[in-house]
């Protein structure tokens, strides 16, 4: 991961809605074939050369007759951490939550385009939506664990989705990921909810990788915590994308510019405007709309 660097910050509303889990007993090793795609096996990341793993054409979603983003074309590639920013209402989470489905929790919402994960349109009539939200797992902007102890709320997907072999080995490795094994390996039987904010969204994080998904989404999952908290967030993000794709929405340009390979400019009218590596993104942009985003001139 290269280093990164620079400016100022933005603000955008979220939904932390999160859909309830549907139970399911497909395992890993079916999971391939859960949506239609083929599982893929993790790399090395020297081995992974910006390879797509989620790509938009022409992405429109509409929210009643609101139009949230307009023709969104792009390809994110796998094992990198790719940022989403822009100004508040620009669409950034909207996308997001198109990724993995999330809109369709929404009566009102509509999508037109296309959406690929692995080279499979993830809004065709013949994929399951929960399927879906198995292999792109998602982290919300306000840490949200369940009321229960801090074991059951990492073994929880594991659990529905019927993987539940090699339990404590499981939830020990996700919560080693996490980077907060060390912290709570003690008190396992404690709540969730006693944990620090930091803690919990970490915890929110190990839920998350439990099953092994292969695209981590996270919708500012930062934006509530304090610097310290923050940093170690940052530091887990760049560890996860070792073996995951990580596509992460935030306000703040200075986080895009430390952690991220690459970044998406979303400005208003849920347009894409720009979408390159991090560096020439914050050093030279294409865009003079961009740059004038960047420097704080407008946004």
């Amino acid at each position: 991961m290269t280093n990164k660097q620079m400016t100022s910050s933005e603000t955008e509303q979220t939904d932390d809605q999160q859909p309830n889990p549907t139970p399911g007993t497909d395992s890993l090793a079916d999971r391939g074939t859960d949506i239609g795609v083929e599982t893929s096996s993790r790399d090395d990341p020297a081995t992974v050369t910006d390879r797509t793993i989620i790509e938009s054409r022409d992405l429109d979603v509409y929210y009643g007759d609101d139009q949230a983003l307009n023709g969104i074309s792009m390809e994110i590639p796998e094992q990198q951490v790719t940022a989403l920013i822009g100004p508040s209402g620009c669409g950034k989470s909207t996308f997001l939550r198109s990724i993995n489905r999330m809109n369709d929790l929404i009566d009102i919402a509509r999508v037109d385009g296309e959406l690929f994960f692995r080279e499979k349109n993830v809004y065709d009539d013949d994929v399951d939506p929960v399927a879906l939200r198995r292999r792109i797992g998602m982290v919300f902007q306000s840490p949200n664990p369940f009321p229960k102890s801090i074991y059951d709320n990492v073994a929880y997907g594991l659990r529905v989705q019927g993987q539940d072999d090699n339990l404590d080995e499981k939830v020990h490795t996700a919560l080693e990921r996490a980077a907060l094994l060390d912290e709570v390996e003690d008190q396992l039987d404690s709540s969730g909810l006693d944990l620090s904010g930091g803690q919990q969204q970490r915890l929110c994080i190990a839920r998350a990788i439990a099953p092994d998904p292969e695209v981590i989404l996270m919708d500012e999952p930062a934006s509530a915590l304090d610097p310290v908290a923050t940093s170690k967030i940052e530091d887990l993000i760049e560890d996860l994308a070792e073996e995951y794709t990580v596509i992460i929405v935030t306000h703040n340009m200075q986080q895009a510019a430390r952690i991220s390979d690459k970044t998406a400019v979303f400005l208003t009218g849920g347009n894409l405007v720009e979408f390159d590596d991090t560096t020439k993104i914050f050093e030279n942009p294409e865009s003079d709309r961009v740059e004038d985003y960047i420097t704080g001139k407008f946004g």
